[in-house]
């Protein structure tokens, strides 16, 4: 039978163990936390989920630019199984994404239009005031569309990606690329902290960004 200083003992190491659980507790209470992360509108999250509903599409023969973004827009050569045309397509395929989640802009080969020329966004984005160009403390939000290898001078651009995310420091965005070519000749695939274009010949990097207008009302189209 334990004597009387020994249950005194086995109290006092309850109560210690005890404050020590509480102690804790009120650390992980009282403890700073991080930034939650920013909660997408409506708007933002269809235009990310438009664009990873893709994931994994490949052109159609796999060595060939034959794709339905490009279809879809009745653009491109029609030497193509049925349902697709032949161009270079991640403008293509940025514009399908917008549309289907319901941004406003016009497809076609007007001033403050956008076609399957990359650098169509940047000039749609200047026209609209909705281009921001890299390092000037613009964030980059979801559904935006990243442009890389901008040549104002020569109005040319060499790749477009959509926007899925940021983190504050990094190089460059996590983005969805329609025609990249880092697992594939010619696919729809995610890129992290995407700084420099993916695309086949290299190169490129990023010189801004194009946020889309959203919806008067929104009614986005059905994702085929």
């Amino acid at each position: 039978m334990a004597d009387a200083g020994e249950g005194r003992r086995r109290r006092w190491t309850a109560l210690a163990l005890a404050g020590v659980a509480l102690a804790a507790a009120l650390a992980g209470l009282l403890a700073p936390r991080g930034p939650r992360p920013a909660r997408l509108t409506p708007f933002e999250a269809r235009l990310v989920a438009v664009a990873t509903s893709q994931l994994g599409y490949r052109t159609d023969p796999p060595d060939s630019y034959c794709n339905r973004f490009s279809a879809y827009w009745s653009a491109g050569s029609t030497a193509c199984p049925p349902g697709e045309r032949a161009e270079e397509w991640c403008a293509d395929f940025a514009a399908w994404v917008w549309r289907h989640a319901g941004a406003r802009f016009r497809y076609g080969y007007g001033p403050g239009e956008i076609d399957a020329a990359s650098a169509s966004f940047y000039r749609w984005g200047v026209v609209h005031d909705r281009w921001h160009p890299a390092g000037g403390g613009y964030v980059p939000q979801p559904g935006d569309v990243a442009v890389y290898g901008l040549d104002p001078v020569t109005g040319t651009a060499m790749h477009v990606a959509v926007v899925t995310g940021y983190r504050l420091g990094a190089a460059g965005p996590d983005v969805v690329n329609g025609d990249g070519s880092r697992t594939g000749f010619s696919v729809v695939e995610t890129g992290k902290d995407q700084y420099k274009a993916d695309i086949h010949d290299g190169g490129g990097r990023l010189s801004g960004y194009v946020a889309p207008l959203s919806p008067l009302r929104h009614r986005p189209r059905p994702v085929e």
